[in-house]
């Protein structure tokens, strides 16, 4: 358990700062590109050539590779379970219209934009089952999920932290499988979309930086069992029709693996940044138990590594029901 009065307070001082995060992370809405600036346009004299385009290229896709684009639509079209979330969140009062409220609606407004550009080009290339698409998404907002973190803003900033970097390096991953390709507009698209989760990451890490300097030892425990739980992903309880919640999510993980879009090397790497990130090495001041969840931390790539050197992934493809055959 936490104490939830120091983290009010604390968020409380935090909140203070709000203004300046939104400026500095975010992007004015008039400024920042929408989904239809990437997508082909209807009323255009070109909207055949693009079409066709979207779809050779989308038929041309290896399969582990489409899948994961896929599967990573549908972890962006799950925004709802995530907001929700984070109005919940201890020290976030959704009533009002300033401060960290502001901020979960601002950044759910930016993150609201990568479902609906994905979404969108993956109903154009004519590769898809979307109805199935469709019904693992509503499965994933009503089965919900447990991130791990309780309503602790401390826990829920380590895990925004992880989970930013790791969609950024996911979309940007992809981008650049479809540019080698020949991919231009896919390559495109989850080019911005990595962007803006690489900005949003940084938002994250520096708020938890921010509680640092305020509260280092419980941040500190707190890092500490989040990464003793291990990071799920949000999209972990994912399934197609005719399966329980949470029986696709190894196919899709093995799939991002095996196309080296997301892997096990990329969770130990992440971890490594956060700890540099945030010079958990050089924190001082700490009680005796963040000391020693200080020590923990810092062995824990290294015991990490060795557990990713012996694991295999296995090479059979799962054949998804989002997939046209």
């Amino acid at each position: 358990m936490y104490n939830k009065l120091v983290r009010k307070e604390v968020m409380g001082i935090l909140e203070k700062e709000v203004g300046s995060f939104l400026d500095k992370f975010l992007t004015p809405i008039e400024k920042i590109w929408q989904p239809s600036d990437y997508l082909p346009d209807p009323s255009s004299e070109d909207f055949r050539y693009d079409l066709e385009e979207i779809q050779t290229f989308a038929r041309e896709m290896p399969y582990d590779l489409f899948v994961t684009l896929i599967g990573d639509c549908i972890t962006e079209e799950a925004l709802p379970s995530y907001e929700s979330w984070l109005m919940g969140v201890d020290g976030v009062d959704q009533e009002e219209k300033v401060g960290w409220a502001n901020w979960v609606r601002s950044w759910t407004g930016e993150e609201n934009r990568h479902g609906d550009l994905l979404n969108k080009y993956l109903y154009l290339c004519g590769r898809v089952n979307m109805r199935e698409v469709e019904i693992t998404t509503q499965y994933l907002i009503s089965d919900g999920f447990d991130l791990g973190t309780s309503m602790d803003p401390y826990r829920n900033f380590v895990y925004t932290s992880f989970q930013e970097t790791a969609t950024n390096i996911s979309h940007r991953r992809v981008g650049t499988l479809a540019k080698q390709s020949g991919n231009g507009k896919l390559a495109k698209m989850c080019g911005v979309i990595a962007a803006d989760e690489a900005r949003h990451a940084k938002a994250y890490k520096h708020f938890v930086a921010k509680i640092l300097e305020l509260d280092p030892s419980e941040m500190i425990l707190a890092f500490e069992d989040m990464m003793r739980k291990k990071i799920v992903m949000p999209a972990h309880l994912m399934r197609q029709s005719g399966q329980k919640a949470g029986e696709l999510w190894g196919h899709f993980s093995d799939a991002a693996q095996r196309c080296m879009v997301y892997t096990g090397q990329d969770y130990i790497n992440i971890m490594k940044d956060l700890l540099d990130e945030w010079k958990i090495e050089h924190v001082t001041g700490l009680t005796e138990k963040a000391e020693k969840a200080q020590e923990y931390l810092m062995k824990l790539p290294s015991r990490l590594q060795k557990i990713t050197d012996r694991v295999s992934t296995p090479d059979l493809q799962f054949q998804f029901s989002w997939v046209k055959h």
